[in-house]
C-alpha cells in the first residue's frame, strides 16, 4: 500500500500527522505501544477523564519521561505528548486526526461531531457509536471534507477490507463475517452469571480487573451484532431480520456454511453478514475454528472461476461455486495506524457507512414489565439483535445504544424487541438523538451484493 513510504516522506519533511487520542483504555494503549515506532506520526495529546489511567497507559508502554509536555501547545512545538482531562482541548488545537476510543456511544457521537466541525479526520474505535449513528456521521464528514473511518485492527474494518478486495477483484460478495464463541443460552446471559461462560480463572474474575457488563456484551450476541451492523452499513450488505445464526464450523467450512439455504447453507440470501460459532452447540471447541478471524465468501462468476476454486486448496463448498478468504487474527490497536495514515495521507477511510442497511435493536432477555428500567448493552434486561434498517425503522424499534437508563412504558415479552414507544426517551441526549434521527432518515434501498 506504500503507506510506510508516505509516512517516511512526512517524517523527512518534518510534518508528521498530528494525532489526538480520546480514551486511554485497552485499544488506545495498544496504539500507544506502537506509535513511537512509526515514522511521520506525532501523538500530540491523550484525553481521558481519568488522567491517572492515561499516565499509567504511557508508563505501561515505556513512554520516556522526556517525551511529556505540560500542555498541547508545548507538545506541538516540541513534538512531545501531553495528557488532558477535557477532550474539548483537542478540537481547538492543530491536530489532524482524532481517534475516538471511549467506548461510550453517546460520548463518541459528540466527539465525532466536534472533530468534524473543527475540520479533523475522525477514526471511530467506538463501534457502538457507528452502529447507532454512523451513516449520519459519515454524511456530515463528507460534507465537511474530512474522513470518517472505522478503526483498522478492529474486526469491522478488516472485514470491510476483504469485501473491498472481493469486489475490486470482480467477485460477487455472498457473505462477510467473523468467528465468535456462542451457545444458545447466551442471549439471556447477565453480569451475574457471565463468568460461568468464560474461561478466565476465578482469581482473575474475583480481582475486579474485568468488566462483567462488557464481557456479557461480548458473549450475549450484542457486540457481534454491533460489529456486523458496522460491516453491513459500510459494505452495503443486508442482514437477515432473524439475526445472526452463529452456526458452528471450522475455517474449512466457511464457504459451505455461509452460502444461501437454497443450496445447503444457512443464509436467507446472498449479500449479507453472519457470525460462525467456534464451539458446537454442546459447547465443545471446534478444531481450527474461526474464533479470532474474519472472512468473506464469494461466488464464482463463471465456470472457469469455479474450476479454479476446485483446483486450488481454498476449501470451496461442495458445489465449487462458493469460496472464502479468511484472515485468522486481528491485531486490535496495534494496527490502528493504517486508518490514521489512510485518512491523513490519502483522504480515504478504512471502511465507512455507505448507507443505513443494518441496525441493532434492544431485545428483551426476560419478560419485562412497565416501570422496569433498561440497563443497556451487557446488562440484565436486553441484548442487541441485528436486523435490517428498514425493518427497524418500519417497526419503530429502539436501538440498543439508546436502551440505557430508560424506563419502560409498556411490558415487553422475552425475545421481543423494544420499540421507541415502549420507553420514556431522555431528550437531553441532544446531539446523539439528533444524529440517530438523521440516520433513520437514511434507510437504504437494496443492498449492493
Amino acid at each position: 500500500m506504500n503507506l510506510h513510504a508516505l509516512l517516511r516522506q512526512r517524517e523527512d519533511a518534518g510534518t508528521p500527522i498530528r494525532v489526538g487520542l480520546i480514551g486511554a483504555g485497552r485499544f488506545g494503549t495498544m496504539y500507544l505501544a506502537q506509535a513511537r515506532n512509526i515514522p511521520g506520526v506525532h501523538v500530540v495529546a491523550i484525553a481521558d477523564i481519568n488522567v491517572d489511567r492515561a499516565k499509567g497507559a504511557l508508563s505501561l508502554v515505556g513512554w520516556p519521561d522526556e517525551a511529556y509536555a505540560d500542555n498541547i501547545q508545548a507538545a506541538l512545538a516540541d513534538r512531545t505528548t501531553t495528557i488532558v482531562s477535557d477532550a474539548t482541548e483537542l478540537f481547538s488545537s492543530d491536530i489532524d486526526v482524532i481517534v475516538e476510543a471511549t467506548g461510550n456511544p453517546i460520548v463518541g457521537i459528540n466527539h465525532a461531531l466536534a472533530a468534524i466541525e473543527t475540520g479533523k479526520h475522525i477514526i471511530m474505535v467506538t463501534v457502538e457509536a457507528d452502529a447507532l449513528a454512523g451513516p449520519a456521521l459519515a454524511k456530515r464528514a463528507e460534507a465537511a471534507g474530512v474522513v470518517y473511518s472505522l478503526a483498522y485492527g478492529d474486526q469491522p474494518a478488516l472485514i470491510w477490507e476483504l469485501v473491498d478486495w472481493a469486489r475490486a477483484s470482480g467477485f460477487d460478495v455472498v457473505c462477510a463475517g467473523k468467528g465468535a464463541k456462542y451457545l444458545s443460552h447466551y442471549h439471556e446471559m447477565t453480569p451475574d452469571n457471565v463468568w460461568e461462560n468464560w474461561e478466565f480463572s476465578k482469581e482473575l474474575t474475583d480481582s475486579g480487573q474485568l468488566n462483567p457488563y462488557m464481557h456479557t456484551s461480548f458473549r450475549d450476541g450484542t457486540k457481534a451484532s454491533i460489529e456486523m451492523a458496522a460491516v453491513a452499513n459500510a459494505a452495503a450488505l443486508l442482514p437477515s431480520d432473524g439475526g445472526l445464526t452463529f452456526t458452528p464450523g471450522n475455517l474449512e467450512e466457511i464457504a459451505t456454511v455461509c452460502r444461501p439455504s437454497a443450496v445447503g447453507g444457512v443464509l436467507d440470501h446472498e449479500g449479507t453478514v453472519d457470525v460462525m460459532s467456534s464451539v458446537t452447540r454442546d459447547g465443545e471447541w471446534i478444531p481450527h475454528n474461526t474464533q479470532e478471524g474474519v472472512f468473506v465468501v464469494v461466488k464464482a462468476t463463471n465456470d472457469y472461476v469455479a474450476g479454479c476454486f476446485d483446483e486450488y486448496p481454498w476449501h470451496p463448498d461442495p458445489t465449487k461455486q462458493y469460496a472464502a478468504l479468511y484472515r485468522p487474527y486481528h491485531y486490535v490497536g496495534l494496527e490502528l495506524n493504517i486508518s490514521i495514515a489512510n485518512a491523513a495521507l490519502r483522504g480515504v477511510p478504512t471502511g465507512a457507512p455507505a448507507g443505513f442497511y443494518a441496525d441493532v435493536v434492544a431485545t428483551a432477555k426476560k419478560d419485562l414489565a412497565a416501570g422496569d428500567v433498561l440497563d443497556g448493552e451487557g446488562g440484565f434486561t436486553v441484548w442487541g439483535k441485528l436486523v435490517s434498517a428498514q425493518t427497524s425503522v418500519q417497526n419503530g424499534y429502539l436501538p440498543v445504544a439508546m436502551a440505557h437508563h430508560v424506563t419502560l412504558n409498556n411490558a415487553v415479552a422475552r425475545g421481543e424487541s423494544v420499540r421507541w414507544e415502549d420507553v420514556q426517551i431522555d431528550e437531553s441526549l441532544g446531539k446523539a438523538l439528533e444524529l440517530r434521527r438523521e440516520t433513520e432518515a437514511l434507510v437504504a434501498g437494496p443492498a449492493l451484493v
